[in-house]
């Protein structure tokens, strides 16, 4: 359990650890982010795929396929679900009025909608790390950690730019973005307490966690890597962490 905590906490960590990198390298380059985010989606896609779907097919008994693959579908439709239900939150930040509303209000509705988007999705994220430690596997569990929280630096230096461009003080932007690690952590200790009462549903859930992952890694990373004319780099950066980790889950397999 101390480890399962440890590692919570330095997943949700990495997104501070990247606002306070926000601060200092205000003026980093989309290369520079493209590359980071490409290289954590390399890690974060060999760590579903060898962490999560495979071993989901080895302990899904006879109906093993199906659980493993109905895992992965659902736990993609549960994020596509998340990221339709997001673009609607802007009645929980506004007041309804819109023609009272200032040029400054209506901006920092949007970084807070941005921000509310940022932790829904780190929920699932946080999940599929606890679900890994979960079936007993540290190793795996600790691969897929690694993989969230590189791609939880560059995620959490995104954050700071637009909260400090509507004048939010620097305090603030630093708890909201320790708001969105904290977030990791519940997800975390959530999966991993829901696997360990019921080993039963194992299988399926560490199917739904690579089907989250795999659905972030697509719909999200990937097609930020590849906005800004980077995508030659990127692509090789994704495979360089993709190979990384097949090389450490081997030898630490």
């Amino acid at each position: 359990m101390q480890i399962v905590l440890l590692t919570a906490l330095g997943v949700g960590s990495a997104t501070v650890l990247g606002a306070l990198l926000g601060f200092i390298f205000k003026g980093a380059t989309h290369k520079f982010s493209d590359i980071v985010l490409s290289f954590a989606a390399g890690v974060m896609l060999s760590a579903a795929v060898i962490g999560l779907i495979l071993p989901s097919l080895e302990k899904g008994g006879r109906l093993s396929l199906l659980i493993t693959v109905a895992g992965v579908l659902c736990g993609a439709l549960c994020i596509n679900l998340v990221d339709k239900l997001v673009p609607h939150l802007h009645r929980i930040t506004g007041t309804g009025n819109e023609e009272v509303h200032t040029k400054r209000n209506e901006q920092l509705n949007k970084v807070l909608l941005f921000v509310i988007a940022i932790a829904i999705h780190n929920l699932p994220e946080g999940i599929a790390a606890g679900v890994g430690f979960g079936a007993g596997n540290n190793a795996e569990a600790m691969t897929i950690a690694f993989g969230i929280a590189l791609q939880n630096v560059p995620e959490g230096m995104v954050i700071i730019a637009p909260m400090l461009a509507t004048g939010m003080s620097r305090g603030r932007t630093l708890v909201i973005a320790m708001f969105t690690g904290v977030i990791e952590v519940v997800g975390t200790l959530l999966g991993f307490f829901a696997v360990s009462l019921s080993e039963a549903i194992l299988p399926f859930a560490l199917a739904f966690a690579g089907g989250t992952m795999l659905y972030v890694i697509s719909d999200e990373m990937i097609p930020e890597t590849h906005a800004h004319g980077n995508e030659s780099g990127a692509t090789y950066s994704l495979i360089a962490g993709f190979l990384l980790m097949l090389v450490f889950d081997v030898l630490l397999g």
